[in-house]
């Protein structure tokens, strides 16, 4: 078993185990005896034993873990009757107000599992939409435009549906399946010619805009040491202006997160994707976009922008970086790729400066891009959040 599939074996278990502690809580409170009772109440304490058995069970999150014990009945009954016989009405109520207290830890513990589950499964379901993408794409060029009545099969199709059922088990029941994901499953089981077109034009796009919406959580907070910022006003701090990122502090798959997430939010452009580049040597991956040029007198017009990254820290991009990554561009299909991005964290040397110069003073296609650690510390100046979220200072 593969260590995602052991670690998802964990959180099945604690789930398991959550929602019995959510359910007993839910019947604790209905069995909880109404106004004055006195007496055994075994049924109720059962529950309650098997609530804290539960509990016990479940794994700390950062440390920390609810610590509820259900409220003792007998002990309930005595402060009522004590209260009654005051006739304080008010503490009445917060006494009935505070027995259940306890299920805001509950639900705390919920929140927190969620963010975790998501976080485990995030670097995988990236990796599973990119080979989903490249095996859409591979089966419209393998079967073309397919015969009515014309039955897709094959290992190529087969990849698609273990795809989409290995997603299946990322979700969980942690992260929504997303707008169209049971066309999407019904079209794959089909799998005929309409089905494909089906898949290609609505489901994929529609289910993967979905699964890269909740990869993020753009709801959770960074950690801010920071008090009070008005105590940094006051000190007055001065001293040199940082310019330079902190690039190491990246994977080479933060990296190409880091771009991805810059293109997806960008005016300007659309349909961002990742591409699994199978026949590279690094097999490294590769990034999609539309660019919209808008002309107020020719009207939009719109180019197919590939972005390759290299997390290059110790070398630069060379010449022959350069002139492989261009007629690797012939590899993809369609549409054709009008721009190449060559995007590093290094720099690139000068044979390759002035290859890629030439190239597009001659107006071959694809036009080259050269996106060096410079660039990218420029474009990444106007977006603090962007280097906040990826801890480049």
């Amino acid at each position: 078993m593969s260590a995602i599939m052991e670690a998802l074996k964990q959180f099945e278990a604690t789930e398991a185990n959550l929602a019995k502690l959510e359910r007993l809580w839910s019947e604790l409170q209905d069995l909880f005896p109404r106004g004055l009772s006195f007496g055994a109440q075994p049924e109720y304490q059962d529950r309650c034993r098997s609530f804290l058995q539960v509990l016990r069970a479940l794994p700390a999150i950062d440390g920390w873990k609810p610590d509820v014990t259900p409220p003792d009945a007998e002990s309930i009954g005595a402060i009522r009757f004590d209260l009654m016989e005051l006739g304080d009405p008010l503490a009445e109520m917060q006494l009935e107000n505070s027995l259940w207290a306890g299920g805001d830890q509950i639900s705390e513990y919920r929140f927190r599992f969620d963010q975790k589950r998501r976080a485990l499964i995030r670097d995988e379901l990236i990796n599973l939409i990119a080979q989903f993408d490249t095996a859409l794409r591979e089966v419209r060029h393998t079967f073309g435009e397919p015969q009515r009545g014309q039955k897709l099969s094959g290992s190529l199709w087969d990849t698609l549906c273990n795809c989409l059922d290995q997603i299946e088990v990322l979700l969980g029941s942690s992260m929504q399946k997303p707008n169209s994901w049971s066309n999407l499953k019904r079209h794959l089981k089909f799998a005929e010619c309409q089905d494909l077109h089906d898949i290609e034009q609505f489901d994929w796009p529609n289910v993967k805009r979905g699964l890269e919406q909740g990869l993020y959580g753009e709801n959770e907070p960074l950690p801010v040491s920071a008090i009070d910022l008005a105590d940094l006003v006051a000190a007055k701090p001065r001293g040199p202006v940082t310019v330079q990122l902190q690039w190491s502090n990246l994977t080479a798959d933060g990296f190409e997160r880091l771009l991805f997430t810059l293109i997806t939010n960008q005016a300007g452009y659309e349909n961002p994707e990742w591409l699994m580049q199978t026949k590279a040597p690094d097999r490294g991956r590769d990034l999609s976009v539309t660019r919209v040029i808008q002309d107020p007198l020719a009207g939009t017009r719109r180019e197919r922008v590939i972005i390759q990254c290299k997390h290059w820290l110790s070398r630069s991009v060379s010449l022959p970086d350069a002139t492989v990554a261009a007629e690797q561009t012939k590899l993809w299909g369609a549409p054709k790729v009008d721009v190449l991005v060559l995007a590093t964290s290094g720099r690139f040397t000068t044979d390759a400066v002035q290859w890629v110069e030439r190239h597009n003073s001659e107006g071959t296609v694809p036009r080259i891009e050269m996106w060096a650690e410079s660039h990218l510390e420029h474009l990444l100046a106007s977006r603090p959040a962007l280097i906040a979220d990826f801890k480049l200072r």
